[in-house]
């Protein structure tokens, strides 16, 4: 097996609270410089990025996880992510369609930009990003699935913003792929929570905001290759395939 660094929690220009030096370019660019091989693009609620900065970082070999980090009715973040630009795409009209449209207010929350390769605006998105859908965990969770794509609740052992935090407990029933744990958490601290789930993968990411926390927090997948169905493998821990913290 090899070994893949992988950030799978990335935000850029687009949301709110990202820097504005987050553009795709500088994004793959420093992915390059800590060596990753695989990232995730995540949004908050929105897909827009995801597929420059998969064409981006494909001469350097860095897989990217097209995706969002969406906000569930529950207001828990959960990160979405899928194979195909037409499954995202899909994503992305139910996001629309769910999503209440809130106008941003830039000085407040931050700007929303969409950029393209030479960092160009292309638009500013007008309605804030941040605020939740209308839809359950439960029921994004199902919508991900039925696209085929991969659900994994964020940060779990945040006191905001949290499956846990919103909730208190891990739904048994959710169809989570992994669960993600925050820079400073601790999977030992977390494994009560998912003890009766089925799923019993922790993923640990960055959350980066700024360029500078890209890949400073980072998970190990050891599988063969780094491609979207040994990703997947690799969160079943199938056939030695596993993901290893690092922190």
């Amino acid at each position: 097996m090899k070994q893949f660094r992988a950030d799978l929690h990335i935000h850029t220009v687009l949301s709110p609270c990202g820097d504005l030096d987050n553009s795709p370019i500088r994004i793959v660019n420093r992915a390059r410089e800590k060596g990753l091989d695989i990232i995730g693009i995540t949004d908050h609620n929105s897909t827009l990025h995801a597929p420059l900065i998969r064409k981006l970082a494909e001469p350097h070999g860095i897989y990217v996880m097209m995706g969002a980090e969406v906000t569930t009715k529950e207001e828990a973040h959960c990160l979405a992510f899928f194979e195909t630009e037409k499954q995202l795409a899909e994503f992305q009209q139910y996001l629309d369609e769910h999503h209440p449209f809130f106008a941003n207010d830039p000085d407040q929350f931050g700007y929303q930009l969409q950029v393209d390769e030479n960092e160009e605006i292309i638009q500013m998105i007008d309605y804030l990003l941040i605020t939740a859908l209308d839809q359950s965990i439960d029921e994004i969770a199902a919508k991900v699935h039925q696209l085929e794509g991969l659900f994994i609740p964020a940060h779990i052992d945040k006191q905001r913003f949290s499956v846990i935090s919103q909730l208190g407990f891990i739904p048994p029933g959710l169809q989570a792929d992994a669960f993600e744990i925050s820079p400073r958490g601790k999977a030992d601290q977390m494994q009560a929570y998912i003890k009766k789930h089925p799923v019993q993968t922790f993923i640990q990411s960055s959350d980066a905001h700024l360029l500078d926390d890209i890949g400073k927090t980072y998970c190990i997948f050891e599988m063969p290759h780094h491609n979207w169905q040994e990703i997947k493998r690799a969160l079943k821990g199938e056939e030695g395939r596993k993901v290893v913290l690092v922190g």
